[in-house]
């Protein structure tokens, strides 16, 4: 009998499963691949229930699913530590690589734009993020990185030395978003074999 299909995909910083990426994966699926349960949690503003609902989900889900990750910016980053741990398939989009590095800007009062959630960052959250850092991939070929060069936000270089063993399609210009993801929904379920 063959395993049933699951999708988890990951959304960014200050994001949500409203985000235009995730709406694509969903819609693309929903049109062309009724058959895969495609997730999109609302993911936590806080790195340690994050990581308790993610957990949950992968053991929930990949126990009775063949399973594949897609993380877009911080979820990027949270979908390479869930590879690593699951030794599951993950496509990164535009990845956070060191976003306990990066988040040190943000410590304070935040406000997701997409739920309104008014939250504080502290210096806790940003070790335990510290914390799912993979030093490196035992199995690179897990990966795929969706990278665009003109990505505002992350340095680009960053991600492409981190996975240089991995699958890569690396772009110029773009930007965070990712432009134009849509063109890429197709392989993501090909790379993933679900």
């Amino acid at each position: 009998m063959t395993m049933a299909s699951a999708l988890l995909y990951l959304h960014g910083f200050n994001s949500s499963p409203d985000s235009l990426k995730a709406r694509q994966m969903r819609e693309y699926c929903h049109r062309h691949r009724p058959d895969i349960e495609v997730l999109v949690p609302q993911l936590p503003s806080h790195p340690a229930p994050t990581i308790h609902l993610l957990t949950e989900l992968v053991d929930t889900y990949g126990a009775t699913h063949q399973l594949g990750l897609v993380g877009s910016s911080l979820g990027g980053f949270l979908a390479t530590w869930l590879s690593e741990r699951y030794q599951l398939p993950a496509v990164l989009v535009n990845p956070a690589v060191r976003p306990y590095e990066l988040l040190q800007d943000y410590i304070g009062e935040q406000v997701n734009p997409y739920t309104q959630e008014r939250y504080c960052l502290d210096a806790a959250d940003i070790g335990a993020l510290r914390e799912l850092d993979v030093p490196s991939l035992s199995e690179p070929a897990r990966i795929w990185l969706l990278q665009q060069m003109g990505d505002e936000v992350l340095d680009y270089r960053q991600a492409v030395d981190k996975f240089s063993a991995s699958k890569q399609t690396v772009e110029p210009n773009g930007d965070h978003s990712f432009v134009g993801f849509e063109r890429y929904c197709a392989e993501i379920l090909q790379f993933l074999g679900v």
